[in-house]
């Protein structure tokens, strides 16, 4: 079997040697070129697997035009091979910008030599899974995609900071590069990690996603690396870690910020290497994933206060994305309320219209800050829904149904109560958004919801329930579950 051959372009005869000594030690056949020009003479004449090429030559040291325009000569005579891209630390800017010109990946100079063979060895595999049957069945996914507009709804970009988000995301999203998604709480970072996912190489693979806040100290090892059978007295049997769970998929390290110090360099370890054991084995295992992190606690604080390493911390952002909150994005408020509307909507079998809102509720929707996020949007408009009694609803039940925020009380200070809240009020003695709709959960809202309706209708079951949709005995039934 032929060794795979890499084409290797850059002015810098150092680097040409040195690359070259590493990766012919390494089972590769090199080929070297020192100007776009010879680059692309090569590429076309020597059918080189990978090319890893500079973005500077001598025109240009420092802004990567020459580079860009060598990908795109590449792509056009070559339209098959990867581009592996070579940049300056602190360049990342430039190496988006890479990869939105079509480099499949990119690493920083000084490299690191197993994570460059790391890179080349998963571009290798990608190709040749890209080759006959596998390829014609990539086109197709791709044509799909293309096609077929994206199932999550929630992922909606129409303000200008989530376009420009979405832009990197996709820029991005087939690299091996580790992500670090930062925002507050609620912003949807869970949902764009799918997001990078399902827009990868390795979107067939398994996406593992693990809340690094539950895991408990003891216990961290066990559920990362997984453990074998007899390693402590509950190891009843051999389990996979999440590493193991995830090879060859991506791996989702949610609240990142919560990883125990202790336990850090662990992790750090199989991120730098991908090499692990389990628990209780001394057999190391090797790992292929893709990992993105997210948290909405600010690291660099914690690495000033010695809680957070700064090695991990850099290891996990190469690229650093901040997810904006949603004040910062009012385009996308009334188009994320219809949506949750249509949502809850079928949920509940309510007939609403979510496209007919009142512009007072609209604005309104617009003004008020949500603290929470996206996540309090849903749970805001989840409770409108089950509380609205015709088809469309209005201004006073966004009121009622807002939790009471410190910070947002001038902005619902115009809201004017409604009926059912005074009805409310009167029945509970204390206003809904101080304690029911702050408070409760969705089955006590519901509670409320019948038992005042039963009120309404003075105790007439039948039509109490026809007035919710409902037939008597699954009124009954409803009612009867708070008992």
């Amino acid at each position: 079997m032929n060794n795979p051959r890499i084409l290797i372009a850059d002015d810098d005869e150092h680097i040409l040697t040195t690359l070259r000594l590493m990766l012919k030690v390494n089972g590769f056949d090199i080929i070297t070129a020192s100007t776009p020009q010879q680059t692309l003479a090569s590429a076309i004449s020597a059918e080189p697997d990978v090319a890893l090429i500079d973005l500077n030559y001598q025109l240009d040291t420092t802004s990567g035009q020459e580079g860009f325009s060598l990908i795109s000569q590449l792509q056009q005579q070559v339209p098959d091979l990867p581009v592996i891209v070579m940049t300056g630390w602190g360049t990342i800017d430039i190496a988006v910008q890479a990869m939105k010109s079509g480099a499949a990946d990119f690493i920083e100079k000084p490299w690191d030599n197993q994570q460059l063979l790391h890179v080349l060895h998963t571009q290798l595999r990608l190709r040749q899974s890209l080759t006959g049957q596998a390829r014609l069945k990539r086109q197709n996914q791709l044509l799909q995609q293309q096609l077929t507009p994206d199932t999550d709804d929630d992922l909606i970009a129409v303000s200008p900071a989530m376009v420009a988000l979405l832009d990197t995301l996709n820029a991005i999203a087939d690299s091996d590069a580790s992500l670090l998604l930062t925002g507050e709480n609620g912003t949807g970072k869970s949902q764009l990690a799918h997001y990078i996912h399902r827009h990868s190489t390795r979107q067939e693979q398994a996406f593992v996603a693990v809340d690094m806040s539950t895991i408990p100290e003891s216990l961290f090892e066990s559920e990362m690396f997984g453990h074998v059978k007899g390693a402590f007295t509950d190891a009843k049997q051999q389990r996979p870690g999440r590493f193991e769970l995830a090879d060859q998929g991506t791996l989702f390290l949610d609240e990142i910020g919560n990883t125990p110090v202790s336990q850090q360099s662990k992790l750090l370890r199989v991120l730098e290497s991908r090499q692990f054991e389990k628990v209780g084995s001394s057999k190391t295992q090797q790992v292929d994933v893709r990992v993105i992190a997210a948290t909405n606690a600010d690291l660099q604080q914690m690495i000033g206060q010695q809680t957070f390493r700064q090695d991990l911390f850099y290891r996990l952002n190469t690229f650093e994305l901040r997810i904006p909150a949603l004040r910062e994005r009012t385009e996308d408020i009334l188009p994320l309320a219809r949506h949750f509307i249509r949502r809850f909507a079928r949920k509940y079998q309510r007939d609403i219209m979510p496209d007919s809102l009142s512009a007072t509720l609209v604005r309104q929707l617009q003004q008020y800050p949500w603290p929470g996020n996206i996540r309090e949007l849903s749970h805001v408009i989840e409770r409108m829904v089950l509380l609205c009694r015709n088809d469309q609803p209005d201004s006073g039940l966004l009121q009622q149904v807002l939790p009471v925020h410190q910070s947002s009380v001038q902005s619902a200070s115009s809201f004017q109560h409604t009926p059912l809240q005074q009805n409310v009020t009167a029945a509970t003695g204390t206003s809904p958004n101080d304690a029911l709709l702050q408070t409760g959960t969705l089955e006590d809202i519901e509670q409320q919801i019948l038992r005042q309706r039963l009120d309404d209708y003075h105790g007439q079951a039948n039509q109490a329930a026809a007035s919710l949709g409902l037939s008597r005995s699954a009124f009954y039934r409803r009612l009867a579950r708070s008992k």
